[in-house]
């Protein structure tokens, strides 16, 4: 596929691995913070390609995983309102809450459905006016312009039936309390290219200069990744922390003007808990005053009072908290392909498009990790 298959070449792979080879001469430890990454690192062997010395861990790069329970269970409770339309990504469907996901909801009965697009839901609102249409507008800055966008659209248009059930959360915030905690392990960072390509990245200049940490803006295709990890490891082994750009044919440093003032028009910056982690200051988007008629913990604020879980904590046994801080891989959680499996999965790591524990059940499940001797 023309524009694709460029970026998996095996021969250019093979010469960027042993490039990267040639310049590392200590062990080094670098996090990707991004599921699509994560899968393609996983699917393509990028990790095995490396030199012993680099150990890849996975951060917390995937939405759907970091979404908090409590946001589920008050989505599952909207969701099965009569009356309600509740619209979401279909990756969502399946992610567990405290008791039950919203695909149960659906098999009950619940206008549960599964759209691409935020502006989808906006067109569903205008067909039926009698109904309340919520969508549940979750992702990182990648998503935030298309959801700023249909609130923006709803509320010049008059569509008073739609509101979107909010759990934005902010890429920079997440790295820096990585980097703040005392058992950091992580030297270097591949930055989300997607992200970046809204927001640019001019943020995380200052984490790189403050922690002393290469942050490279990288790609999602196997090359991409090589070289982003070849522009990090270069920098580690000169002693140098900067912020470098690999993703040059969609990334500039002042990202996308246009959405980011549309970001900035609809949402405002608020802390926000992560599922697994905890609360994490400014880590989050939520409306701003003006648009709050479109806010869906509002409009139900009633119906889902007590409905939400009391803290973010997956649930026991599952350890998806410390997979996405990259303290452990997926296959050092015992319950992995044992209790928590796609079909039936204790945390979203396991259910996500783009969680770890769901990339390694798909390509490594019987297969030994690879040696970092």
């Amino acid at each position: 596929m023309k524009f694709v298959d460029e970026y998996r070449d095996g021969r250019a792979a093979n010469i960027l691995a042993r490039g990267i080879q040639k310049i590392t001469t200590r062990p080094w430890t670098l996090m990707e913070v991004c599921g699509g990454q994560t899968h393609a690192i996983i699917k393509y062997g990028v990790d095995e390609l490396l030199p012993g010395k680099i150990t890849l861990l996975h951060g917390p790069g995937c939405p759907v995983c970091v979404t908090p329970v409590e946001l589920i269970d008050k989505a599952i409770a909207i969701a099965g309102r009569q009356g309600v339309l509740f619209c979401s990504f279909g990756d969502m469907l399946r992610v567990p809450g405290t008791k039950e996901d919203l695909l149960s909801v659906k098999a009950r009965g619940g206008d549960v459905r599964i759209v691409y697009s935020p502006l989808d839901a906006l067109a569903l609102a205008g067909k039926f006016p009698e109904r309340d249409v919520v969508f549940f507008a979750i992702g990182f800055e990648t998503t935030a312009p298309a959801n700023a966008m249909a609130v923006y659209q709803a509320r010049k248009r008059g569509i008073s039936n739609f509101s979107v059930l909010v759990s934005h959360m902010l890429v920079p915030p997440a790295l820096e309390a990585i980097l703040a905690t005392p058992k950091k392990r992580v030297q270097g960072f591949l930055a989300a290219g997607h992200v970046c390509t809204v927001m640019g990245y001019e943020e995380y200049l200052p984490l790189a200069e403050k922690y002393r940490v290469p942050i490279v803006v990288t790609g999602f295709e196997p090359l991409d990744i090589l070289q982003g990890v070849h522009m990090c490891i270069s920098q580690l082994e000169e002693g140098r922390a900067a912020v470098e750009n690999q993703y040059t044919r969609s990334v500039r440093k002042e990202g996308n003007p246009m959405a980011k003032n549309l970001i900035r028009e609809v949402f405002r910056i608020v802390p926000r808990k992560w599922r697994g982690i905890g609360e994490i200051p400014q880590s989050g988007l939520a409306l701003k005053e003006e648009f709050m008629a479109f806010d869906a913990e509002k409009r139900f604020e009633t119906l889902i009072r007590g409905a939400s879980a009391t803290d973010t904590s997956a649930p026991d046994p599952c350890q998806s908290g410390l997979v996405l801080q990259g303290i452990k891989k997926p296959k050092e959680c015992p319950s992995f392909g044992a209790s928590c499996t796609p079909e039936s999965p204790l945390g979203a790591t396991m259910v996500s498009s783009e969680g770890a524990c769901a990339a390694y059940y798909r390509y490594r499940l019987h297969t030994e990790e690879p040696s970092n001797e």
